[in-house]
C-alpha cells in the first residue's frame, strides 16, 4: 500500500509486532509496536516517554536477541506514535561491521 507523498511502499502490519527502540549507546530502551514499515522507514507506537527519541540516532531492534536491527532517526512524533527513518549511506544500509578481509594467498 502506498501512502500519499511517500516514495517507498509501506506495509501495514495486520498483527501487533513488538519491537524495541534502543539508544545507540545502549543507555535507554523503549518497547514499541510496529504499525507499518517500508524500505526507508517505519511507524511505531511507543510505550513510555518519548523524550529519548530526540537522540540523533538510535536502533530499532527487530529480534529479542538484537541480531536483527536498523539504525534510525526520528522524523515526527504525534502523541504516542512516531515516524522513524532508516539511516542509509548511498541508498544502501550502513554496514554493521566492516567486511571480513580475504586472506592473502601465496603463489
Amino acid at each position: 500500500m502506498k501512502f500519499s507523498g511517500r516514495k517507498a511502499v509501506r506495509v501495514k502490519m495486520d498483527h501487533r509486532r513488538p519491537v524495541n527502540l534502543m539508544g545507540s549507546d545502549g543507555t535507554w530502551r523503549r518497547s514499541c509496536v510496529l504499525l507499518d514499515v517500508s524500505q526507508s522507514g517505519a511507524k511505531v507506537e511507543v510505550e513510555g516517554t518519548l523524550d529519548v527519541l530526540r537522540a540523533k540516532e538510535f536502533f530499532m531492534l527487530l529480534s529479542s536477541t538484537g541480531l536483527a536491527y536498523r539504525r534510525c532517526e526520528l522524523v515526527w512524533i504525534d502523541g504516542t506514535t512516531a515516524g522513524i527513518h532508516f539511516i542509509t549511506v548511498g541508498g544502501r544500509k550502513k554496514p554493521a561491521a566492516p567486511p571480513a578481509q580475504n586472506p592473502v594467498q601465496s603463489k
